[in-house]
């Protein structure tokens, strides 16, 4: 029962795609909802119900569990789960983090995986957290990849193996994992030891993680982001190449009395209103919520319904071509968020390689559009205008001029465009509000490059008068008329 997985359409790095394990197919991006037989707030049957096409489970727990070791042994997990699609089972690595220590070996693991039918198995990897030290990191890292390789010769080739990636904030040790996991030979390959990150709110180093251990996959890999659940990050990690995703947050935030929203979560009992569309909201009041006795299981539905919406709304993103808008829109909604976000826009060149050419629209939504990888492509594009000795630049619309073999238009944050390019992507189908400096800066780099990449023609820029200042000092090489 091998996997596979399939890419349908992408934007940014992100993938609508198709993971086949077996005869079993789920949609990508995907939430795995975890599920712990001992706490079932909402049952697996309950999430199928919901349109979840695949849940993760612990094997470690199941196979410590006296209530339900036997049963699974002997009937399946699915029987025990009531769950048709896809289950995957973690193998105790996440005890492992917690407590420092399991009681059972990788062989063991893997192969109670198996006897289980999980679908999808995970070996014992070390899940190496943030601030460990590199030396430390590094000898871990080599315990992990022998165990993936012990795992994989020890099940065979067409196992449905998870090949974990960790390396702890390290870029390059990620990289490193990244490629040797993919060298050992693996179509799925989670994320992990980043939960403790995300706790924390340090998205930027999560970036930088996620990034170079994506530089060390194929593209063809469908790449999972172990503990990622809550519905503000997911269209980051969408964007960042991450296929699939895996939480509790669903029922431990329901458990502590929060209310999980897009921008955020908050606490139930300082809601007046409940302003969503969900079953659960649109059949309780906020007093009736916080008042009923099965208060932690209504939550635990609403913050399930609410990041399994995310999860359709950046497949249709990605379909529409405007994740950006969306990503842009999420990533605002706490600071250490944006910075995230930032430091991924940082990588704006190596992502603009896996973007798709043509979208549906570009929004300006503020200085971090202009680095946007619509606007690093159109600028590495410019060199291919075929231009005569003399060019003009109009800012102002002004076309009526003589003395120039060519006269080119200006849209910022793109920089010039001929008359032939005016309706097609991104020129014809951005919309920007009244320029700005950033805007503006970034539509005179697109300039220089068209001044750089053409040394045969004399480029000249007609300004407005309130920008010709401003104009100038960002092109101090070329003649600035107003």
């Amino acid at each position: 029962m091998s996997i596979s997985f399939e890419i349908l359409q992408k934007d940014i790095a992100a993938r609508n795609g198709r993971l086949k394990v077996g005869d079993k197919t789920i949609r990508t991006p995907a939430l795995l909802p975890v599920v712990n037989p001992h706490l079932p707030l909402v049952t697996p049957r309950e999430m199928q119900e919901m349109g979840v096409e695949a849940i993760i489970t612990n094997a470690y727990i199941f196979s410590k569990s006296s209530e339900y070791r036997d049963r699974a042994l002997a009937e399946g997990l699915h029987k025990v789960l009531d769950f048709d699609g896809v289950i995957m089972t973690d193998s105790g690595s996440f005890q492992l983090m917690v407590y420092g220590e399991v009681e059972i070996t990788n062989t063991e693991t893997v192969t109670f995986q198996k006897e289980i039918g999980s679908d999808i198995f995970v070996p014992l990897d070390i899940p190496t957290t943030p601030d460990t030290p590199r030396e430390q990191v590094e000898e871990e890292l080599e315990v992990t990849l022998d165990r993936i390789k012990e795992a994989r010769e020890f099940l065979g080739p067409d196992a449905p193996l998870a090949g974990p990636v960790q390396g702890a904030t390290f870029p390059d040790l990620r990289e490193y994992a990244a490629r040797r996991v993919q060298e050992i030979g693996f179509d799925f390959c989670p994320i992990g030891a980043v939960v403790p990150l995300m706790e924390n709110y340090r998205y930027k180093e999560l970036v930088e993680a996620v990034l170079a251990a994506k530089r060390g996959l194929s593209p063809s890999t469908c790449v999972h982001l172990f503990g990622a659940g809550h519905p503000s990050m997911l269209a980051l990690g969408a964007a960042m190449g991450c296929d699939i995703f895996d939480s509790a947050a669903y029922a431990l935030f329901a458990k502590d009395g929060r209310y999980l929203t897009t921008y955020g979560s908050l606490k139930i009992d300082e809601l007046s209103e409940l302003a969503c569309p969900c079953a659960v909201c649109r059949n309780h009041t906020a007093e009736e919520l916080k008042k009923s006795p099965d208060r932690e299981r209504l939550l635990a539905l609403h913050n399930l319904y609410v990041t399994l919406a995310e999860i359709a709304r950046i497949r249709q993103a990605i379909t529409d071509g405007t994740l950006w808008e969306l990503l842009d829109l999420r990533c605002r909604s706490h600071p250490r968020l944006l910075e995230g976000y930032r430091e991924f826009l940082s990588h704006a060149e190596e992502l603009e390689r896996q973007d798709r050419p043509s979208k549906r629209r570009f929004f300006y939504q503020g200085t971090e559009s202009c680095q946007r990888t619509e606007v690093v492509r159109y600028h590495k594009m410019v060199e291919r205008f075929s231009l005569g000795e003399q060019v003009l630049v109009s800012m102002t619309g002004e076309k009526n001029t003589g003395e120039y073999d060519d006269v080119l238009s200006f849209k910022p944050p793109f920089g010039p465009y001929p008359t032939g390019l005016a309706e097609t992507f991104p020129i014809g189908q951005s919309e920007v509000p009244t320029w700005d400096e950033a805007m503006m800066e970034a539509g005179c780099k697109g300039i220089a490059r068209l001044a750089e990449t053409h040394p045969e023609s004399t480029v000249s820029v007609l300004a407005p008068a309130d920008w010709a200042s401003f104009v100038r000092h960002a092109l101090p090489d070329l003649e600035v008329l107003e």
